[in-house]
């Protein structure tokens, strides 16, 4: 079926940065076909399906390239702390207690915020149910990299049993969904992996063909237990151990870093999400986007889990981000207007190795969004990109396709059913604190 989007200001998020007024654009067999000006001609929309826009703006789905959705059920359960006692006292105990109807539950009410907010694609690194997740994105109709991560604190024989179940999965769902489903390998950080067995997970992924998540540098405590126990920081860890060369990865977070490390990521054509407000609300410090940018580095956002966020909602995510950079270098122009929606759309395809996806171009996958631009905080409406970095918000979203394929249409979800989810999640909540 060929679908028509009509009357609609598209932001395309292409290399020309090319906004086009009062167009319309052809989506058949869920990729872009065209993308012309004006109305489309009667022939051209014979036996398509024809969507009037109504001057909404159409631009590429928002990317979260890092988080964990099986945490959702946590959200606002434990404020006031730092990483490592946040996780130790609160976090890693509850975990003890989830099970499957509550990660389902978890993971539900995500989907349900993600597309509601704009998130078309995302990333899932959590240990737990990885396969019946998989089955809920392919029916929701979202786009995902999936992968089942891994702590190595335990006996050698368990590390291999963990990362035989990640391989499983990985090998099971890579590439499937009709290629919305993307899978990668996962040890979960330096300080939870030590470095034989992160150096057995990136022989493995290079044997599979596949990229590498982890976290990084998230913590200075982090980065000084560290330096006591190996003498080097992690970053240097993996380049003396020659673990960035041949291997595309993708770093959680990079806050504690230095121009070495920027260096030596760029070089080997690292990307790393950053998670401004997760890193804000724990303490743990500001990452050096521009530093990266500098260094080649691909710089994508995350929004980490809602434990410690406590949103999904992309557009948060990257207005605090260039806020950031700006402040802490007291520089206007130092992360660009531009390069903050390029991290949440064409840099987050570049993270996760989709590929044709993140602007609207013909021969593009379409994965769209569409915002209602009459409301006050985006008028005067002519400066629409500034509009989508410093005022927009998640609400403001009326629509959300993927593939071509609508899973929102007018501000009503098609393929969750939200009533039954948010029910689900509080009760759910309610069974884990008795």
């Amino acid at each position: 079926m060929k679908t028509i989007i009509k009357n609609a200001k598209v932001i395309t998020m292409n290399e020309a940065r090319t906004i086009h007024e009062h167009c319309y654009v052809v989506i058949e067999d869920g990729v872009f076909t065209a993308i012309e000006h004006g109305e489309p001609a009667e022939e051209a929309a014979k036996g398509a399906n024809v969507v009037n826009a109504d001057k909404k703006w159409l631009m590429p789905g928002l990317i979260n390239t890092h988080g964990h959705t099986g945490m959702s059920l946590f959200r606002g359960v434990s404020d006031d702390l730092p990483l490592s006692k946040w996780l130790a006292e609160h976090i890693w105990p509850l975990e003890q207690k989830l099970d499957q109807k509550a990660v389902e539950a978890a993971r539900l009410l995500s989907m349900v915020e993600m597309i509601e907010s704009g998130t078309t694609t995302f990333l899932e690194m959590y240990h737990l149910h990885l396969d019946d997740f998989a089955a809920a994105v392919e029916e929701a109709g979202m786009r995902a990299t999936l992968m089942r991560s891994v702590i190595g604190l335990c006996s050698k024989e368990e590390q291999e049993e963990k990362l035989a179940e990640s391989l499983g999965f990985a090998r099971r769902w890579h590439k499937q969904a009709n290629g919305r489903i993307q899978t990668m390998l996962a040890p979960h950080a330096p300080y939870t992996c030590p470095p034989d067995y992160i150096e057995r997970i990136v022989e493995a992924a290079r044997q599979e063909g596949l990229p590498v998540h982890m976290h990084l540098a998230e913590t200075r405590k982090e980065i000084h237990d560290y330096m006591d126990e190996y003498g080097m920081h992690p970053v240097e860890l993996l380049q003396e151990r020659d673990l960035l060369s041949g291997t595309e990865w993708l770093f959680a977070h990079g806050v504690h870093m230095h121009e070495q490390h920027y260096e030596l990521l760029g070089a080997h054509q690292a990307a790393v999400s950053h998670n401004p407000k997760s890193n804000l609300k724990l303490g743990s410090g500001i990452a050096q986007v521009a530093s990266m940018q500098k260094h080649g580095i691909v710089v994508s956002l995350g929004t980490d889990s809602v434990a410690s966020n406590n949103a999904l909602d992309l557009f948060e995510e990257m207005r605090t981000a260039v806020l950031l950079q700006r402040g802490i270098n007291e520089q206007a122009d130092i992360v660009t207007t531009w390069e903050g929606l390029n991290m949440a759309t064409s840099n987050g395809a570049k993270a996760l190795r989709f590929a044709n996806l993140g602007t609207i171009e013909v021969g593009q996958q379409a994965d769209f969004i569409m915002l209602n631009p009459e409301q006050a905080h985006l008028h005067p409406s002519s400066q629409a990109v500034s509009h989508l970095v410093f005022a927009a918000k998640g609400s403001d979203v009326t629509d959300v396709y993927v593939q071509g394929a609508p899973l929102m249409k007018d501000k009503q979800l098609l393929t969750l059913d939200k009533e039954r989810i948010l029910k689900e999640a509080n009760e759910q909540l309610r069974r884990l604190q008795q």
